[in-house]
């Protein structure tokens, strides 16, 4: 990255600002100051801020996210298989304790319910402290509140091997749990934050009384953990969550906050700053430039950066942030870009080593788009040499940078990324950033698709020095340039020796950034056909009609409305199969071939005579129905016992198909694809070695069924009408993926 502010590393002529100009804290930084005792918690003043007779709220809830008690359920339990006459043999065992405790959780998680239920309620197994998480998260998938019990003591035995299956749990013991970890132990911590992070102000109520209680413990704590969930929240939402213990309670909760200390810990103790790595030369990298044109003065670059380090911990480092972000508003943002840019290529020059957490951090912070640009393909290549965790701090960095262009690169990785954790990483990132804005996945998809600053017309002007060019692009987005004399050509000339070199740059970004958003959004349409999402008419006008971009995708489909089928013409306006005009006014989506019937040879004789190339096959789409009969059951037999190499079945992957958890041995035993609210799932022999996925060249189709959720075959497992319930659409796909196996 080419910095846009001179070098102050480089550039002698560049003056050093000076101390005075600065900020205190960049000057005689916090962490070499001498520090007066600090002073008694408001947490250990127990006569303090109490309201006596609180409680908190009794109740009990299980809160999953997103697909989670599927995947919990979907996990491979200890023991068995058990026959149908094992049952009551085993469930025997069960109750003298005979049976090996894993398995004991695992015949919990099999067995008939009518079984299994009283099973649980007597269960008492004891606390072990080595992992049981994944003994328990079946059985809590299953069962949910009735598994709190045993969950909870269990968790208390071990709390970072066990404790894990507490996540979804929000009750007033686990909330006073997870506020003792927080405070108190060193390998509960991330587990405790993740807690508060997921549940936040829901866990409000379940404190309060504890910290607005005499008992010291629960008291600090509880403060302890309500300022963790405050500096999450917007300003004032503890109190108001508070609110539920009466206007008192919010009142102290409020003032109790306002006076906790800024320290945390045990003790109270402020903590060793973080030292800085020995690859990191600050004085090697263009010093930060103030809005002024000084740069900043030596060594005072590298106090920046240990505030940033000092920033990823508020809790441990208070005002670090609040210092960073106050030298950052005094200097130019450009010469921050180039500054943290440059820290991130050392850091890379060096190995990407560890005990760097600050520098990702940073390009969030200060990165721009063509941060994005250069930053997305290291991202996406990171897992494959290792580098998961930093993949995963990558797509925080993009998140953080924010622009149009940033999220719609977050947006590619979740939709086709090479790599299942870090994509499923990217979709959750997606989802939070969703969530802030009130939308849906799909609906801010829809607003991350940038208009690169192209006119209504889709085009722009660049000036070239003395020439202009109007840069426009055709129906297959490539684009074109058309200079003052008329002529149309492929490309920008590049600039003379009077011209500007930026137009030329941009340019050459455009066309990328162009290419990448035709890749995304095509991919992004064929899956919103198949799904059969449906955009309002306000809708589809904002972001295909008027969009300089989406337009030109769009007016080469075939649209429905109201059991209407209708395309774009040329002039942008709603035209039906005999070119009459047609005005949107319920709800639309991408025509399937299914849904077209008797219209499909009308409307593929229409694209024909205006020459429209279809950006993704659709009214050439094979259609796929089952015979009279077929699949009642559940089951699809025509596939099973059919033999497939081994990446034929990976390429599944491709149309929304997802490999199955890895059991024993890393063997994924099923690949499976969502049809509504259940799972299509083919069983595979051997099954796939994660990591050696061509250890087997050919798998066996055993079965080929429907079901709750993705899972080895269980033909007691009810399937109700089978895949009577399946969208026709969403069928013929299914039907589609499994023939071209075969």
């Amino acid at each position: 990255m080419k910095d846009a502010v001179p070098d102050a590393g480089k550039d002698d002529a560049v003056p050093d600002a000076p101390f005075d100009a600065l900020p205190a804290n960049l000057v005689d930084p916090p962490w070499l100051r001498k520090q007066a005792a600090p002073k008694a918690t408001a947490g250990d003043r127990t006569g303090d801020t109490v309201v006596p007779g609180l409680e908190p709220p009794g109740d009990r809830r299980i809160v999953w996210e997103p697909e989670e008690r599927e995947q919990w359920a979907a996990m491979r339990p200890y023991g068995g298989p058990w026959a149908d006459g094992d049952w009551e043999r085993e469930a025997e065992k069960v109750r003298d304790g005979s049976m090996y405790l894993p398995s004991q959780a695992g015949f919990l998680a099999s067995a008939p319910e009518d079984l299994a239920r009283p099973l649980l309620a007597a269960w008492e197994p004891p606390p072990v402290t080595w992992d049981f998480d994944h003994s328990l998260k079946p059985i809590v998938a299953r069962f949910e509140e009735a598994a709190w019990d045993v969950s909870v003591r269990m968790a208390r035995a071990n709390p970072f091997g066990t404790g894990p299956v507490l996540l979804p749990f929000l009750g007033a013991d686990v909330a006073r749990l997870m506020a003792d970890w927080l405070y108190r132990l060193k390998s509960a911590q991330k587990l405790a934050r993740t807690w508060f992070a997921r549940h936040g102000l829901g866990a409000v109520p379940y404190l309060v009384p504890d910290a607005l209680g005499k008992r010291v413990g629960p008291r600090r704590n509880a403060v302890h953990a309500l300022r963790l969930i405050e500096g999450g929240a917007i300003e004032g939402g503890v109190a108001g969550a508070a609110r539920v213990h009466g206007e008192e309670a919010a009142k102290a909760v409020a003032a109790l906050l306002a006076d906790a200390p800024a320290q945390a810990g045990p003790a109270h103790e402020r903590p060793k700053p973080p030292d800085l790595p020995r690859w990191l030369d600050t004085e090697a990298l263009p010093r930060p430039v103030l809005r002024d044109g000084r740069r900043l003065p030596p060594g005072a670059a590298r106090t920046l950066v240990h505030l940033w380090a000092m920033a990823l911990r508020p809790d441990a480092f208070p005002g670090a942030h609040e210092a960073a972000e106050e030298t950052a508003a005094l200097c130019d943002p450009a010469s921050l870009t180039a500054f943290a840019w440059a820290l991130f290529e050392a850091w890379r020059g060096a190995g990407t080593p560890g005990r760097s957490a600050f520098v990702l951090p940073a390009l969030g912070r200060f990165g721009d788009d063509e941060t994005v640009r250069r930053l997305t393909p290291l991202i996406k290549e990171w897992p494959g040499q290792s580098g998961h965790d930093r993949a995963a701090a990558g797509l925080d960095a993009l998140a953080a940078i924010g622009t149009d262009l940033a999220l719609l690169h977050l947006d590619g990785i979740a939709r086709s990324g090479r790599y299942k954790g870090l994509q499923r990483q990217a979709q959750a990132k997606l989802r939070q950033v969703a969530a802030r804005k009130g939308l849906s996945d799909e609906q801010l998809a829809d607003r991350l698709v940038p208009s690169f600053g192209l006119d209504a017309t889709g085009t722009m002007t660049l000036d070239h020095g003395p020439r202009r060019f109007t840069v426009g692009f055709d129906e297959l987005l490539r684009p074109y340039v058309i200079g003052e004399d008329g002529k149309r050509r492929k490309t920008l000339p590049k600039p003379g020796p009077d011209g500007d070199p930026s137009a030329h740059l941009r340019f050459t970004a455009l066309k990328k950034d162009v290419r990448t958003v035709a890749s995304l959004q095509i991919a992004r349409l064929e899956t919103a056909m198949v799904e059969g999402r449906t955009w309002t008419p306000a809708e589809f006008t904002a972001f295909f009609v008027r969009h300089p971009l989406m337009w030109h995708i769009a007016r080469r489909l075939v649209w429905t409305s109201g059991g209407t089928a209708f395309r774009l013409a040329e002039d942008r306006t709603p035209a039906d199969v005999r070119d009459d005009a047609f005005e949107v006014r319920a709800d639309v989506r991408i025509a399937h071939p299914l849904l077209l019937g008797d219209a499909l040879p009308a409307w593929a004789e229409v694209l024909a005579d205006y020459e429209i190339v279809q950006p993704f096959p659709q009214l050439a789409r094979p259609v796929f129905t089952l015979a009279d009969g077929e699949g009642r059951d559940g089951r699809l037999a025509r596939f099973e016992g059919l033999r497939v190499p081994y990446g034929k079945i990976l390429g599944l992957t491709r149309t929304g198909w997802e490999r199955g958890a890895a059991l024993d041995g890393g063997v994924q035993r099923w690949i499976s694809r969502r049809a509504g609210a259940r799972h299509v799932v083919v069983e595979l022999d051997p099954g796939i070695v994660a990591g050696y996925v061509d250890l087997h060249p050919e798998q066996r189709l055993e079965h080929v069924w429907i079901a709750p959720a993705p899972r080895e075959y269980d033909p007691a497992l009810p399937v109700g009408n089978g895949f009577a319930a399946v969208d026709p659409v969403l069928l013929s796909e299914i039907l589609a993926d499994l023939e071209n196996l075969t």
